[in-house]
């Protein structure tokens, strides 16, 4: 049994994780952090991390950027796991919980899912022989017109893929408006698209001369996050130490 603190217990996210937990025999939730008041939960709820006594194998991370700080400082004084998976961290962050991994294991990956990471993997594997091909590589991303940040992390983690299975020899043209120009064969192009309630949607294209080839994902929940941030905790309990994605995971 893998003994989790959840934390951003009350969120959208840590509700999710916190339902489906309870549909899984390897893993409980034995506290939560969160220094909101929510929904009534089945474990030992503490507004600040520090004030949480209680032993586990792994920490879950969906709270805030502001909070991370102080989780990395608790997770290494605790030699705790952690699946770290608040965005928008700083440039400093990073390099804390770089350093952080250094003593404790951290896992962080641009999505969660099972899913994206396979279709990475994937990419990883095949887009050179479409780009050797002569295929032009186009990415369009949707999501919820809440979402601030565009391209998401996720269409970057794609085109990164990409670029890394070829030498790294493609640019990113993320808008091609001001251009009023022909497209050239060493580039990616990253589209986003915000409307409605859309959880995820991403398509890779690779369009060559008389036929086209697409890699698509489409999320239509947000649990496919939470069953990946429960299968990162069950991989990281028992780690001393190292940083990890969930491509250490599927594999």
């Amino acid at each position: 049994m893998v003994r989790i603190i959840m934390h951003g217990c009350n969120g959208r996210m840590g509700q999710t994780i916190s339902r489906l937990v309870k549909e899984d025999n390897d893993v409980q939730i034995v506290a939560g952090i969160d220094p909101f008041d929510g929904p009534v939960n089945d474990y030992p709820v503490y507004k600040n991390i520090n004030e949480c006594d209680i032993k586990a194998d792994a920490v879950i991370d969906f709270a805030s950027a502001q909070a991370v700080d102080n989780l990395l400082s608790y997770c290494l004084e605790k030699k705790l796991p952690v699946v770290l998976c608040t965005t928008g961290l700083s440039e400093d962050q990073l390099k804390k919980v770089e350093e952080a991994s250094k003593s404790i294991a951290v896992l962080k990956s641009a999505n969660m899912s099972v899913g994206v990471n396979l279709l990475i993997k994937i990419l990883k594997e095949n887009a050179k022989v479409l780009a050797d091909a002569g295929f032009d590589i186009e990415i369009v991303e949707k999501h919820h017109k809440m979402k601030k940040d565009a391209p998401s992390g996720t269409a970057l983690a794609l085109a990164d893929s990409i670029n890394a299975a070829n030498d790294n020899r493609f640019a990113y043209v993320y808008d091609r408006s001001p251009r009023s120009e022909a497209r050239r064969a060493d580039e990616i192009g990253i589209s986003a698209v915000r409307g409605g309630t859309i959880v995820g949607d991403h398509d890779v294209i690779f369009a060559g001369e008389d036929e086209v080839v697409t890699f698509s994902h489409t999320a239509y929940s947000r649990a496919i996050f939470g069953k990946g941030a429960i299968a990162a905790a069950k991989f990281l309990a028992g780690k001393e130490s190292g940083w990890y994605d969930m491509q250490d995971v599927i594999k």
